[in-house]
């Protein structure tokens, strides 16, 4: 069963949870200099993991029970495929839901964040639970991408850097738009793959929109978030170029988009999980040292 369990988080998922929290949190901890609270910066790491094993688990549980896990699914089988339960699914989720809420709470307590953030957390945990699960899940009526790029973009930069700074730095919200919309093509990606078996189930944006169309709209969001997030990192260093070398495996993803079908499709994924990740890391840690040498010449 742990087995089974384990492959039902998706850790392969994570570091896209992880890229919007690193950016916001390397910012602020970089602008406070010696002053930044690393302990809470870990927390609010293990914070965003929590809440995507927690999304994962009760995707998963959503699609089995609506029955869009079925025989023509073209991705990957996960848990309840290889011997879960709904009954030990459901243990899962609610651990998960403990441990969200555990971690969630010390990373207010350590970062001296108003009481208020706990109401933030609750609407985090509702949103990662209530994607494919409850009676009106919002990924079935086609507001899955919006949901997506709230929490995975703005809520997840300028969320991060609020814990650690308790400010909000607006020009954030260009890196924190671009790391959205690449997570809106994660999602995107994974529904052109799945609209066989989503077919009659739920209304994704590429049902809505046919195959075709779909592609373009991944071409626009993997363009568009790839330019808000270099055009936005300033200061002339090494990292101005490496964030440029990025570029090669954004248009990789997009060729291969365009050249597959079906469940070939699946391999664009991590491609791109990876490549969003990567891009957000050298956007933060440039952006990390220029603020941190900034700070400390004062």
């Amino acid at each position: 069963m742990l087995k089974a369990l384990i492959k039902s988080m998706r850790l392969r998922t994570l570091p896209l949870s992880l890229a919007g929290v690193v950016c916001g949190g390397l910012l602020a901890i970089g602008g406070l200099g010696h002053d930044g609270n690393w302990w809470a910066f870990a927390l609010v790491l293990l914070t965003a993991c929590s809440l995507q094993i927690l999304s994962n688990l009760s995707n998963e549980m959503g699609d089995h029970l609506s029955g869009v896990d079925n025989t023509d699914r073209q991705g990957p089988n996960y848990g309840m495929t290889n011997g879960i339960t709904v009954k030990q699914m459901w243990r899962a989720i609610n651990a998960m839901v403990v441990v969200c809420c555990i971690v969630g709470l010390a990373m207010i307590w350590v970062s001296y964040s108003p009481w208020w953030m706990v109401l933030v957390g609750e609407v985090a945990i509702w949103a990662a639970t209530h994607y494919t699960l409850g009676k009106k899940p919002y990924g079935y009526i086609g507001l899955g991408d919006l949901f997506v790029f709230i929490f995975f973009g703005p809520v997840s930069v300028l969320g991060s850097f609020f814990v650690l700074v308790h400010d909000i730095h607006w020009y954030y919200m260009l890196p924190a738009s671009g790391i959205g919309l690449l997570s809106v093509a994660v999602l995107n990606v994974n529904n052109i793959r799945d609209m066989q078996s989503d077919e009659g189930v739920r209304k994704t944006v590429p049902l809505r929109i046919g195959v075709h169309r779909a592609k373009w709209y991944q071409t626009v969001l993997v363009t568009l978030g790839w330019l808000l997030t270099t055009c936005s990192y300033y200061g002339n260093t090494i990292f101005s170029w490496l964030i440029l070398c990025t570029l090669p495996l954004f248009v990789w993803h997009i060729v291969g988009v365009w050249r597959r079908e079906g469940k070939r499709l699946d391999s664009m994924l991590p491609l791109l999980v990876m490549s969003t990740f990567l891009l957000s890391l050298l956007y933060s840690i440039g952006a990390f040292l220029l603020l941190w040498h900034t700070t400390s010449i004062r």
